[in-house]
Order: C-alpha cells, then structure tokens, then sequence
C-alpha cells in the first residue's frame, strides 16, 4: 500500500511539474503532440524545463536529488541547459529551518550551542540531499591545551531514514520485475546493486561512519601534495552531527577563477587522475562521491594547486582480486592489449566459462580502439556506453555490485576532467601510474612485502609440523583428532601456497629474461 501510494505521489509530481514533456517533446507522432498538449491543461509550466526538472527531483526526495547530482557532473550526455540547472543540486538543495538544525546539533552532541561554539552561523553555508553544513568557531579547551578552531558543522536533515527506506522499497520492487520480466535482467544482477545502493544509502546517514571514512582517507594521503582531508573533532561527532576542519578553497567547477588564481588546469587535471587511481588501487579505499559540490581546490598558502575533498559519506573497497584484476584490465586497455582483457574477463568468472576469448576480444577492440590518442572532448561517452552495452549483453557480462561504486566515481571523474581540461588523455596520464603500480604489486618488491607480511602467520604454523607428524605415528588413538587439526592447517596454509607459486613464477622469469639477454634474443611479444 504504501509503495503504491509512494509511486502515485512520484507520478503526480512528474505531472505536475510537466516532466513529460520534458521527457517526449522532442517526439514527431503528431498523435503524441496532441496528447501532450491536452496533459498540459491546468498546469503551469511557464518556467524553463531544467527549472522544472530540478523542482522536481529536490521535491521527490534524497535518492532523486542524488541521481540528479550524477547526472550533472555529464554536460556531454545532457542539453547544457539541463546540466547547468542540475548541479545547484550538488549544495543548493533549499536547506531546513536553522532553529532545527541548532536543534539537531544540540540534541546529537548533548550540549547547547554556546557551551560548543565560541562563535555558530545560523546560516547554513551549503545545503544537500542528506545534511546541510554551518560554520563555527570551537571554544578553546585550557584542560587540554587547545585553541579556538574555524570549522565546519554538518547535520543530518529530519526525518531521512523514513524517506530513504520508501524509496528503496521501491527500487526494490522495481529491480525484482526488471529481473523477472526482462531476458537482461538476471545478468544486470538489479536486486544485487539496489542492495549495494541500500547499503551505501544507511551508511551515509551514519555521520560516525563517515567521520572515520574520512579519517582514513586523511592517512592514506598524510604525505601528499595531491589531496587533503580536513581533521575530524572526534569530541564533538555523533551519528547525526560531524563537526571537522573548516577548508578554504574555491569549488572545482569554478575553472576562469581558478585560473585567474594561478592554478595550472592541465596539471591539475593529471593529478586527479592519480588521485583516483591511488585510492582505487593502491589503498582499495576511495571517495565515491565525487561531483563538484564536494571537491574543492586550495589557492593559497600551503594548499595551493592541491585537491581537497570534501563529504566522505559514501566511500568505495575494493579486495585485493578486485584490485589485482582491475590493474591488469586497466593496463591491457592503455596496452590495447584485447586479448589480455577478454582473458581476464574468462578468469575473473565476469563472463561464462565457455565464452571464446577470440571473439570477445574482437569485440573489445570494436568498442574501444576508436577512442584512443583521442583527448576527452572528441569522445562520445554515450556512443561508447551503449556499445559496452550491446557488447556486455551479447557475452552475458555479469554486473559486478561490488564495482558499481567505482564505476559512478569513474562517471564523476570523467565529468570532471571534461569541465576542467576537454584536451586531457586520460589514457596517457594514467598509463605510467598504473604501470609504477603493477611493478610494486608484481614485481619482486611486491613479492618481498607479501613475504614480510605472511611471515608472522608462518612462525606460529611451521613449528607445529614436527609435533603432528610425531603424534600421527606414536599415537593412533588420537589420530582422528590430529588429521582433523592437519586438515584445518591445510586449509590455513592453501591461500599461502599461492605464494609460493608466484615467487617460483617470477624467479623463472628472471631467469629466462636473464637467458634472453645473454644470447641477444628479443623477449617475446617486441620487435626485433
């Protein structure tokens, strides 16, 4: 019942905000016209259709409002007009009453407002889906010795989890026809990313969580001129209020008053594009909310040139198989190395076990060598997402939920690099990282780390072989017990044969390497 009365509500507003004509105007069927015109009587739609459209999605909700935040960050698949009025979605969603949020402050951290904050604006200084952000000063602490800090106060909008879980409901519903009723539909895995999306969603009104996705991000780029992460003020963080570092800098898609600061576009834009894989591939941790009402860029002082990220509510993992299979993908793609690709699919079980790596090599090449030595404003995106598409559907590609994530942060990241630089390779700028990369994780530096990190799990299980092989041949009453205990150190020791393997692999490389340069023999796949 209450997903039918939901869905009505979401019909209604689409009306009423003439939606559908926004969606079939640009239709021929005279038929069609007519239709339109009588559903058009009664409303007024006097005001632009982007004006209407952004209405629309602010009035239906957070995952409305999310969607539209995606979609602005791709001014190459939207009219310019459409875009432009989406990405007031990004901070400018109509905040809440701030008698309410002084109140929400209030009620998470369990103090008042002047006992916290030397100094609070009522008036929030951006407003989203979820929250909205103030700006304060902390009272100094004498006890510990600290001062007053200029920060940064987001609190969660009323009432959000009511209106999540609604709309999930129905995503829910949704997913399931989709795969009930559509022949794509089990190999799209719907049910399998709207619970993704329900997880990512839960997790992001959590603001403890976010505050430690943040914190974690903050270590892993400790030492770097490529992003910065403000501090979290864990003293004064709860599920529903995260107070952090106020940061200074001008948003991303301020791009003429970046320039007329001195910031170097092009650079900037190589720099995201490590930033990006850094986090995805070496730290398997990354920001997965990137559009530009979240991504800043310092211009002054110590900051200066330097990325600063911002809402940390949504973050992406990735495991150790997904980041060694991504890598090796990524290569073989700049490589144009199709086949590598194809084989890695067949591998990583994303495709049938029985799918021909000829064919699905053609495939990949058909799709992806138009695009290449080509900078980002001569591609079309959707030219070539629909030919993924075609390409997915016909080898029965399987939608991998755990990459989804990724996959948005790659949309945003492009977005991005389109409105910053339209000349950028991505592919040569991100070529050589991935290969400094697949050195440390392949190599033997990569090898040596592995060693060191298994050696600690081998001094505790080697010292036991002596003593159950002494016991399985003196005591044959205990000898179920003792195969039961060689059987569970058998399976504790399977994953760490690999090891092995992978060191012997590499040793006989060396050696066949070492052998080919020897006697002046090129290495197989170059030129003589």
């Amino acid at each position: 019942m209450l997903r039918s009365l939901r869905l009505a509500r979401i019909l209604v507003t689409a009306l009423r905000f003439g939606l559908d004509e926004v969606a079939f105007s640009s239709l021929k069927s005279p038929w069609l016209q007519r239709v339109l015109r009588l559903a058009t009587v009664g409303r007024n739609l006097s005001a632009p259709r982007a004006v209407r459209l952004r209405l629309a999605l602010e009035d239906l909700g957070p995952i409305f409002v999310k969607f539209g935040q995606a979609l602005s960050t791709r001014r190459d698949l939207l009219p310019g007009d459409i875009a432009s009025e989406l990405a007031k979605l990004q901070d400018r969603v109509p905040p809440f009453d701030s008698a309410v949020a002084v109140r929400e402050i209030e009620r998470g951290l369990g103090r008042s407002i002047d006992d916290i904050f030397q100094s609070f604006e009522r008036e929030p200084v951006a407003s989203a889906s979820i929250a909205q952000v103030h700006l304060g000063v902390l009272r100094a602490d004498p006890a510990r010795g600290t001062v007053p800090r200029e920060v940064a106060v987001k609190v969660l909008r009323p009432g959000m989890r009511a209106a999540i879980e609604k709309d999930l409901g129905l995503l829910e519903a949704g997913a399931t026809l989709i795969e009930k009723l559509w022949h794509d539909g089990r190999r799209l895995r719907a049910r399998a990313v709207v619970a993704e999306f329900d997880k990512i969603l839960h997790d992001e009104l959590d603001l403890m969580r976010e505050a430690a996705n943040a914190s974690q991000l903050r270590r892993n780029f400790a030492n770097s001129r490529l992003l910065r992460v403000p501090e979290m003020y864990w003293d004064h963080c709860s599920a529903s209020v995260l107070v952090m570092e106020r940061m200074y800098g001008l948003p991303v898609s301020q791009v003429e008053q970046l320039r007329s600061a001195g910031i170097d576009i092009k650079q900037l834009s190589a720099n995201a594009v490590e930033v990006f894989f850094t986090q995805a591939l070496r730290d398997g941790f990354f920001h997965a909310d990137m559009h530009p009402g979240n991504i800043y860029v310092g211009v002054e002082g110590e900051d200066f040139g330097r990325w600063i990220a911002l809402d940390f509510g949504i973050v992406g993992t990735l495991a150790d198989s997904d980041k060694n299979y991504l890598a090796q993908n990524f290569l073989a793609f700049f490589r144009r190395d199709y086949k590598r690709v194809a084989e890695l699919h067949v591998e990583s079980g994303w495709v049938p076990a029985a799918t021909r790596v000829d064919e699905l090599e053609s495939a990949i090449r058909a799709v992806c060598e138009p695009i290449f030595d080509r900078p980002l404003k001569d591609i079309s995106f959707s030219q070539v997402l629909l030919r993924l598409f075609e390409t997915s559907r016909r080898f029965n590609v399987e939608v991998q939920p755990q990459l989804v994530l990724l996959q948005k942060t790659l949309f945003n990241i492009e977005g991005l690099g389109r409105q910053l630089d339209p000349d950028l390779d991505i592919w040569k700028t991100a070529r050589p990282f991935l290969e400094r990369w697949m050195e440390t994780q392949m190599g033997f530096k990569g090898l040596e780390e592995r060693l060191r990190y298994e050696a600690a799990q081998w001094s505790q299980l080697l010292p036991q072989l002596p003593r159950l092989v002494h016991q399985a041949l003196t005591d044959t009453s205990r000898q179920e017990a003792i195969l039961r205990e060689v059987r569970q150190l058998r399976m504790e020791t399977a994953r760490r044969n690999r090891l092995v393997l992978v060191g012997v692999t590499c040793f006989l490389a060396l050696v066949l390497m070492i052998a080919w340069v020897f006697f002046g023999m090129p290495l197989p796949g170059r030129d003589s």
